[in-house]
């Protein structure tokens, strides 16, 4: 199992997670009422913005990527706006409360002076500009941390939707006080962010709860570290093993809030560490952030994991200042992992999946504007020696994105969920074995209920049978936090099958309570102790190897 080294601890933060989830969700629907006031009010004193909008959506409907109306797509793109603002500001809060800058721009604890000089400078900028507003004061903010090492793609006005629709004043001027509020009964800073082992997990929480529009749409859900750690045990282990740790290149195609993608750093810095002590520290950062590689339909999504593994790269190189930083190179991009990048299939002259046809060498060419379209092309442009993840599962309500995805993916059948078509995708991105050449390995957690419902009949039938399928592991039974819905986790390699047995993880019997700590209720540890143990049984699960003939027939 994965060692604690190189991980932060898991001590408390300053910032109780719940209640800055409750705040910034309050001040979120005030952003959101003032800048769809802004953008889409026929009373606008900006009516740019809704133009601009409207040649987006446009754009995307032209590409067929989306059948939703301008109303119900502007409303997705306001709520993604009005949470980059609220998410820049919690990026430079946490950069000012830990000391990484000298002088704050926003906000500080009263005890240390930091609000005070948070205060000066705001002063200051406006007796140099007296005409304009604290908007115009936060975009200034927000330029000045982007000149900083390894903070340029958090605060690049080509991307971040905070340059393109821009609050009010009034708006800015409350997200200012919200900052710099303190306590009345003893003058402390109510936000104070500071933490000493930098702890980010807060930010998963953000991710997955700050907007329930947005949590429904691309069914935001976290995966639990001892979920994480159990697929890359079984997947990034045995390809650090067979690639080596020089070689070996991870994605999370759909990386959230990017867990995966930070205990893959964790465990290659570690690589690193060991088998090179004398190499610099941020050379060993580099490489391992070289090492990994996410994309997220999900623009905050991919701004959190960016800055968690910005984060985790300066720990690993021992930097305290980002002013005298590397400018740490991070391969997260925005985009759809269905339809950008390249489709691989099991030998160079065989498309193994239907549809490839119609994917340029670069995939879909159309991008939105929070998109940076080179990058995920070249992302999602080549194979990775360990694929991960946890995908969602929903139905795709619109029609347009539904047709693309059935165009491409020979698994899209019926009502499928997007766990089918995902589950063909992350095999296709791991590298193809044939030959002298080993093949990549694939890990993910998905809903089961392509094993009972008819969408999953051409998944298992048509493209399951044609891969190394290695390990079904129900996890129904398991308590993992936030998955309500019953799970497996697939592991396999992208190669032909080898052998005739899959090992099967059978669930007997479900958690008979919720258990104090997830990692160590009684199902989760009966598939962790018995998984390697062909014809084990305990009161929980059976572990059998069962006919690969058997995984091809549905249901």
């Amino acid at each position: 199992m994965q060692t604690s080294l190189s991980r932060p601890s898991p001590e408390a933060t300053m910032i109780d997670a719940k209640v800055l989830l409750a705040d910034l969700t309050r001040l979120l629907k005030r952003l959101e009422d003032d800048l769809r006031e802004r953008a889409l009010s026929p009373a606008s004193d900006v009516p740019e913005l809704r133009g601009q909008l409207q040649a987006e959506w446009q754009a995307a409907r032209d590409a067929e990527r989306t059948a939703e109306t301008f109303e119900s797509w502007a409303e997705q793109a306001i709520t993604q706006a009005g949470v980059h603002w609220l998410l820049s500001c919690v990026f430079l809060r946490f950069i000012e409360d830990n000391g990484l800058v000298e002088r704050p721009w926003i906000s500080g604890t009263p005890q240390s002076g930091r609000l005070a000089l948070a205060r000066d400078r705001h002063d200051a900028y406006f007796r140099v500009h007296p005409h304009q507003n604290d908007r115009d004061y936060l975009f200034g903010c927000f330029r000045e941390a982007g000149a900083l090492p390894g903070l340029h793609t958090f605060f690049d006005g080509a991307h971040n939707p905070v340059f393109r629709l821009g609050i009010s004043g009034d708006a800015a001027m409350a997200v200012m006080q919200f900052w710099q509020e303190v306590a009345a009964d003893s003058g402390a800073l109510i936000r104070d962010f500071t933490d000493p082992s930098w702890n980010t997990r807060f930010l998963g929480d953000l991710y997955q709860d700050l907007s329930e529009a947005t949590r429904k749409r691309y069914a935001l859900l976290q995966t639990p570290e001892f979920v994480e750690e159990f697929i890359l045990d079984r997947t990034l282990t045995p390809a650090i093993r067979e690639f080596g740790y020089r070689e070996v290149r991870l994605i999370d195609p759909t990386c959230g809030s990017g867990h995966f993608l930070l205990g893959g750093f964790h465990r290659l810095v570690e690589q690193w560490s060991n088998n090179e002590p004398g190499r610099n520290r941020r050379d060993i950062a580099q490489q391992a952030l070289d090492a990994v590689a996410g994309v997220d339909l999900n623009p905050f999504a991919v701004a959190i994991a960016r800055f968690r593994l910005l984060l985790a790269a300066l720990q690993a190189s021992d930097v305290q200042r980002l002013a005298g930083a590397p400018d740490f190179r991070i391969h997260v991009a925005i985009g759809d992992s269905l339809l950008h990048g390249r489709r691989f299939g099991l030998s160079a002259t065989e498309d193994m999946f239907q549809g490839a046809e119609h994917f340029a060498e670069t995939g879909l060419a159309h991008a939105y504007a929070s998109e940076d379209l080179a990058e995920v092309q070249a992302i999602l442009g080549r194979q990775y020696h360990a694929v991960v993840g946890n995908p969602p599962y929903i139905v795709v309500k619109d029609a347009a994105l539904n047709a693309a995805y059935r165009r491409h993916y020979a698994s899209c059948h019926m009502k499928y969920s997007l766990g089918a078509p995902f589950t063909e995708r992350f095999f296709e991105l791991a590298v193809t074995g044939q030959g002298s050449q080993p093949a990549g390995f694939v890990g993910l957690i998905t809903a089961n209920s392509f094993m009972k419902r008819e969408f999953g009949a051409k998944l298992i039938e048509q493209v399951l049978p044609r891969l190394d399928l290695t390990h079904v592991v129900d996890t129904s039974g398991a308590y993992i936090p936030g998955h309500g819905t019953p799970t497996v986790i697939l592991f396999g390699r992208h190669r032909a099958p080898v052998g005739d047995g899959v090992r099967t993880v059978m669930g007997i019997k479900g958690e008979p309570s919720t258990p104090e700590d997830p990692a160590h209720g009684l199902v989760w540890s009966a598939i962790v102790g018995q998984i390697d143990r062909a014809g084990s049984e305990s009161e929980f699960v059976s572990v059998a190897d069962t006919g690969r003939a058997v995984f091809a027939k549905h249901p």
